[in-house]
């Protein structure tokens, strides 16, 4: 599902807009990526062989996007963000943290082009390498990942209401998050989901009023939560203030669960690949 190439269109819309230029299409995004993995690849092979014959002990450092192809673990994981605010806005429009990476091809992605989608921003400490939420906003609607990414990389980067807009200083410290949202199904009750498989989506009524919020599949692993726990901070988040012991004596709650594999990039690989874009004009 989501791909580095999502998040590289993220990037490149983000930076676009605040450097007040147009910013390249998802179908350039994917076929540069495509070529510049093969550039990079071809790169890398030859510096093995160069090192190989200098007999120099350990191996060279690796281009990111070479690394991404030969490591076996799923491409491009990244500490998911440690936030789990959330809140619904009107529509389909919801804010919530991202989780975790998916390394389905980019051509098995492009067999539904359309998805209900989160975009993350996280701020990464150069020295702890810790994550903190940035920003973030999603859509439960299916939308075109061409329109849907560009739309809300813009809506979470410059218009969550839980912080100031991202300035162009701040991209070297920024990593992002595209989140694919998949497998909708009504819960049977409020316990019927799984940790770290389900994010959850609720509603319910309390003093006239209807409340509700979401978390992805991470949030609740993140925190270490059962699933009572977990279904509490969801109605904190919400804007429920009862006591937490009374949390199902509210009135009709619901609880939709779904699947939903994130894939995460840093800027630094960004700009590698947008240096080499410019190389090549």
């Amino acid at each position: 599902m989501a791909t580095v190439e999502h998040c590289l269109f993220c990037f490149e819309t983000l930076s676009a807009t605040l450097e007040k230029r147009s910013p390249l299409t998802l179908s350039q995004v994917q076929a540069l990526w495509e070529e510049y993995r093969k550039t990079t690849e071809e790169e890398d092979q030859e510096d093995q062989e160069t090192e190989a014959s200098s007999s120099t002990p350990g191996g060279p450092l690796r281009n990111p996007a070479v690394q991404r192809l030969s490591d076996s673990s799923p491409s491009g994981s990244s500490t998911p963000s440690s936030s789990s605010s959330s809140s619904l806005e009107p529509s389909t429009t919801v804010t919530t943290p991202a989780s975790s990476t998916n390394s389905i091809s980019s051509k098995r992605s492009s067999e539904l082009t359309e998805y209900p989608l989160f975009v993350t921003w996280n701020t990464v400490s150069p020295r702890t390498h810790e994550h903190s939420l940035r920003g973030c906003i999603g859509t439960f609607e299916a939308l075109p990942l061409a329109t849907g990414l560009s739309s809300y990389a813009l809506t979470s980067a410059l218009d969550d209401h839980r912080f100031s807009p991202i300035s162009q200083r701040e991209l070297p410290s920024l990593d992002v998050s595209v989140t694919l949202l998949t497998d909708f199904e009504t819960a049977k009750d409020a316990m019927d989901w799984e940790l770290g498989v389900h994010g959850i989506r609720i509603s319910f009524y309390a003093r006239n009023r209807r409340y509700g919020a979401c978390y992805l599949p991470d949030v609740a692993p993140e925190q270490g939560w059962t699933k009572e726990e977990t279904i509490v901070s969801l109605m904190r988040k919400a804007g429920w203030s009862g006591r937490k012991e009374k949390w199902g004596e509210v009135s009709d709650l619901k609880v939709v669960r779904f699947q939903g594999l994130a894939e995460s990039l840093g800027y630094e690989e960004f700009r590698r690949w947008r240096e080499w874009v410019e190389s090549r004009k």
